[in-house]
């Protein structure tokens, strides 16, 4: 279990620092926006490429970011019913969640973003609009988006293993590390 640990850390540490990094995405897109705004109403200059480019910073930081949200317990959750239960009865909950409803959408969406991808390199597919720019990057942005997120499930699947052996402290989103006093026993 050891071993699994490191792992996790190890895919913390990349999901963090990918996050960390590609967040500052949001800025450039903002500037991409106001630059392009700008010279349309002010010299009357208009780009698809970079109308394009703003999508396409959108995506990087909505797809890169993903396990890095998730990572830092920023993602939705209902936790209305879930809430209620002891942190040993929601650490089961996120075991079953992350391996049936999960895991297995992620896998899917990562095959078949990756075949999306492989075809918009071969045929260097192009955006149909004027001036627009090449699309395989944005579409490569799927299955490296999945890989990351599902790299992030599996590292919180070794977390709630490992807490439910003893091995570590866990507590779930918006609690602290100590079980609450209402909560049902373990």
């Amino acid at each position: 279990m050891n071993a699994l640990l490191r792992f996790s850390r190890a895919i913390d540490a990349v999901n963090s620092a990918i996050g960390r990094t590609v967040y500052w995405l949001i800025l450039i897109a903002v500037l991409v926006s106001a630059t392009n705004a700008t010279l349309r109403f002010t010299v009357n200059i208009a780009s698809n490429a970079w109308l394009e480019l703003q999508w396409y910073l959108f995506s990087a930081v909505f797809l890169l970011c993903a396990g890095y949200t998730y990572l830092h317990k920023a993602h939705v959750r209902i936790d209305l019913v879930a809430g209620r239960f002891s942190f040993r009865t929601q650490a089961w909950i996120d075991v079953v969640g992350i391996i049936l409803f999960m895991l297995p959408p992620c896998a899917l969406i990562l095959w078949h973003g990756w075949d999306a991808y492989l075809l918009a390199w071969t045929t260097n597919e192009q955006s149909s609009d004027a001036g627009g720019l090449v699309r395989w990057p944005v579409k490569l942005l799927i299955p490296v988006g999945f890989a990351l997120l599902i790299a992030q499930a599996l590292s919180e699947l070794v977390k709630r293993i490992a807490f439910l052996k003893g091995l570590i402290e866990w507590s779930p989103p918006g609690h602290q590390t100590e079980e609450p006093a209402s909560a049902g026993g373990q």
